[in-house]
């Protein structure tokens, strides 16, 4: 154990980072405000940590990783596919946290000190997709390149999410860039000769492994891959295939028959992001409490909640699967114990308002407002073709006036009266 104060060491080993520590410079580490308070807090959020079913030593993220996800929201029909034409995949079985586990995996990895460990080591002995280590896939991965471009071969994802790692390039973005170029050649929007033979089709597990290549060296093709869903659409005339909020692909999570990462996905400040207020642990899990993601009553509301706890666990640097265990009190309890602040569940979402207006404000310099806080259209208008959730489609333009009522916010810009509340103003 490193040498400093053993409750900062004990946070540390639950945080996954030093607080405060340069890299060989022990002499300069940051002392926390009370450490016996901090010994205590953590203690207690490592307790409700073991014992939870999700993130304890038995539960899903620990055995399965986050692909432990794959078949239960296929089962609820949130499971996108063909670029979000459909939202249930018949084969997810194939490329499910179980069957990682049954055949790819070499064993678990996790953040510096996690008592989670969530993350994979993966490999494939043979084949055109061969790969003799690589982490991952994660959850998110396996939807974007995988049943989002139609691929129902694992060890093909594989190999795609190790080609993502080693040219550093964002999974969820890559797989939403292949799978809207792919509709766009089904539709007839990319000429045969612009693809030179190049076979861009759903379901062809080769070309997708290949599109990863070929946008990160710009070869071919792969300059306009390299462009991103939104910028390629346009190229082609086609926007409405670039299912996208604000330039950022959507991730595994179908919106329509889930109200409230709709509303999400449409008002994060990020753009279309899960985690930036991560509904689905009570709307698909029911943590901490069960809310029905067809219907739209207090989503609004619960969405609010869950951005402004997750602008507190982002910039506290914690994982956001603590919150599947933890809420505000020990959120609360252990910054107090560190910084000396005075701080409360009350005190401490207000602080993550406060960040989520700021962070608002500053996009609304750049001219985002209403018209930004859309979801595609297809989303909208155009039901689920199939599966559990057949027939739904999300409700956000339903739900947005009441969120910005909420917000104090007119048409996606915060009041002058709410930026002087929370002292941006």
């Amino acid at each position: 154990m490193f040498e400093s104060d053993p409750a900062v060491s004990l946070l540390s080993q639950f945080l996954g980072l030093e607080l405060g520590i340069a890299a060989g410079n022990r002499k300069k580490r940051q002392k926390s405000a009370n450490p016996e308070m901090l010994a205590e807090k953590v203690a207690e959020s490592m307790s409700l940590i073991r014992e939870n079913p999700v993130t304890g030593p038995k539960g899903g993220l620990h055995v399965y990783g986050t692909a432990v996800l794959v078949n239960i929201v296929n089962a609820h029909g949130a499971y996108s596919s063909r670029n979000f034409q459909q939202s249930y995949f018949p084969e997810a079985d194939e490329q499910s946290g179980e069957k990682l586990a049954e055949s790819y995996l070499t064993g678990t990895t996790g953040c510096w000190g996690c008592p989670i460990v969530c993350g994979r080591k993966s490999f494939v002995p043979d084949g055109p997709f061969s790969v003799k280590y690589t982490e991952g896939p994660e959850y998110e991965t396996i939807f974007a390149l995988g049943s989002n471009c139609g691929v129902k071969e694992l060890d093909a994802v594989i190999k795609a999410n190790h080609f993502c790692n080693e040219f550093g390039i964002d999974t969820i973005s890559m797989g939403g860039t292949i799978a809207c170029a792919m509709e766009l050649v089904e539709k007839g929007k990319i000429p045969e000769e612009k693809l030179l033979g190049f076979n861009l089709r759903f379901g062809d597990p080769g070309a997708m492994v290949e599109c990863v290549w070929r946008a990160a060296y710009k070869a071919g093709f792969g300059a306009d891959l390299a462009l991103g869903s939104r910028k390629l659409a346009e190229k082609y005339q086609a926007p409405e295939y670039a299912i996208n909020v604000k330039g950022m692909e959507l991730p595994a999570y179908d919106p329509r028959p889930i109200q409230g990462i709709g509303l999400e996905y449409a008002t994060s400040n990020r753009g279309g992001d899960h985690v930036y207020g991560y509904t689905i642990p009570s709307e698909l899990l029911g943590i901490p409490e069960k809310r029905d993601p067809y219907s739209t009553e207090g989503k609004p509301e619960w969405t609010i909640f869950m951005q402004d706890l997750g602008s507190v666990i982002n910039s506290s640097v914690i994982c956001l699967f603590t919150s599947f265990a933890l809420g505000l009190p020990q959120y609360a309890g252990m910054l107090q114990a560190i910084t000396g602040m005075e701080l409360d569940p009350e005190k401490l979402l207000k602080i993550g308002e406060r960040i989520t207006n700021l962070e608002r404000h500053m996009n609304n310099r750049y001219g985002f407002n209403r018209v930004q806080d859309a979801l595609p259209k297809r989303l909208t208008a155009e039901p689920t073709p199939a599966g559990p959730s057949r027939g739904q489609v999300s409700h956000v333009p339903e739900m947005i006036d009441k969120y910005y009522e909420l917000r104090g916010w007119i048409d996606g810009v915060p009041t002058e009266e709410k930026l002087k509340e929370l002292g941006i103003a």
